[in-house]
């Protein structure tokens, strides 16, 4: 169960250090701009549905892990 919330922990910390960075990129990195202030609000929105996609995953996808694809075997061919 820990190796599931690591997964979902860094699931969701990329999701949202992705998006803030991106929306920050986008508004030109202006911090006093309160559009920019509402933006840093909205990052958390995608990181907050990667929980819920990686809660999902866990119970229905791959065991021990928050993927929602089971993992290739070795012997696997694409």
């Amino acid at each position: 169960m820990r190796k599931v919330l690591v997964d979902i922990a860094e699931r969701t910390l990329a999701a949202y250090v992705t998006t803030f960075l991106g929306l920050l990129i986008a508004d030109g990195f202006d911090l006093t701009d309160v559009s920019a202030i509402k933006a840093a609000a909205i990052a958390s929105l995608p990181a907050a549905l990667s929980v819920i996609k990686g809660a999902i995953g866990s119970r229905f996808g791959e065991k021990g892990t928050a993927a929602w694809l089971p993992r290739r075997r070795s012997g696997d061919r694409a």
